[in-house]
């Protein structure tokens, strides 16, 4: 447990370093589920570490030792956490989980707002042309969801554009980026060490949509010429891009991906990428195997010294903490036992 506690720990700094960066020159699609299990996996790893290096703290208070029934001093010998470690563990377990509670709460807000916006949007199409003024487009996940236009946007657009923009946005719901989104922004809120990872996911999310419009209208000039449109008449209005919207994500690099050829399909980078996931899951199983064993032999140690005190039977006593449980134990048999 000294080393292997550690292991999600430092691939989640790994990671959250290296992981954005090549993510942004991959094929988009391998790219967003490779960062979605990345995000996942490494929240995981995280949480069950904390909890294991808060648990060697917490268990050595005498009240929870006693509730337990193992030794506060075989824990405290065995244990190679120190216990600053430990509250530190648990004060930061602590806070990823009220900053869980906030983001997840932000999100049902936020889900409950589309629904409704896409009940208030005119007619039942998935296309809804709104009359405004500011050049907006974007998708509005819901059941099912809508693609919200203005007429302002469409009209700074030729008809080729129009197709790549509503492609764009089509792609998205499609592809259901919302859950992707929520995933990342969960993830980021419970490990703020994540939120590389969520910016970069926002940017593939975006490409996906892209090379799945190209894919559409046959041409990538015309999706990058709508992009870059719509962002700059978007730019001369100072409101919030929405999280769908063709406006999002590094504007300029997406033109410039769309100008070059289609990104190539890069396995190595994935690979590398699931070998540390698995390490972390590794590490992790390893901890909590150690902790477990670590446990059983404090209970062990509480019931041999419990034993002694009042003169009973230490091994009858204790032969469920040992590793010889249910087998044949001879002369130190209970009478019950030894007359089967």
């Amino acid at each position: 447990m000294l080393i292997s506690v550690y292991v999600p720990l430092v691939v989640t700094v790994v990671l959250s370093v290296l992981a954005p960066r090549p993510a942004r020159r991959l094929a988009p699609r391998p790219a967003a589920w490779a960062l979605a299990c990345a995000a996942l996996v490494t929240t995981v790893g995280w949480t069950g570490s904390l909890a294991l290096l808060a648990f060697t703290g917490i268990a050595q208070i005498p009240e929870v030792a006693a509730e337990g029934r193992w030794s506060v001093d075989v824990l405290r010998a065995e244990d190679p956490v120190h216990l600053t470690v430990a509250i530190a563990g648990a004060l930061v377990l602590i806070a990823g989980s009220g900053s869980l509670v906030l983001a997840a709460v932000r999100q049902i807000r936020h889900l409950l707002w589309a629904r409704r916006e896409c009940a208030r949007v005119p007619g039942d199409s998935e296309l809804a042309v709104i009359d405004t003024d500011a050049p907006q487009a974007f998708a509005l996940p819901g059941a099912p969801g809508r693609i919200v236009v203005s007429r302002a946007m469409l009209s700074c657009l030729d008809d080729e554009e129009r197709a790549a923009l509503l492609a764009h946005e089509r792609a998205h719901l499609r592809g259901r980026h919302h859950l992707f989104q929520t995933l990342w922004r969960l993830t980021a809120a419970v490990n703020p060490l994540l939120r590389p990872l969520a910016d970069a996911g926002g940017y593939v999310l975006e490409r996906w949509a892209d090379e799945e419009a190209a894919a559409h209208v046959g041409s990538r000039r015309a999706v990058a010429r709508a992009v870059g449109r719509a962002a700059l008449a978007a730019s001369s209005h100072a409101s919030d891009t929405p999280a769908l919207a063709v406006t999002g994500g590094a504007v300029p690099q997406r033109v410039r991906a769309l100008l070059a050829p289609p990104p190539p399909r890069r396995t190595l980078p994935i690979a590398g990428g699931a070998l540390l996931l698995t390490l972390c899951c590794a590490g992790l199983a390893n901890a909590a195997s150690d902790s477990d064993r670590m446990v059983d032999d404090a209970q062990r140690a509480q019931c041999v010294s419990a034993a002694g005190q009042v003169g009973a039977d230490a091994h009858l006593c204790c032969r469920h903490h040992g590793p010889d449980q249910g087998q044949d134990h001879g002369p130190n048999q209970g009478p019950d036992e030894r007359h089967r």
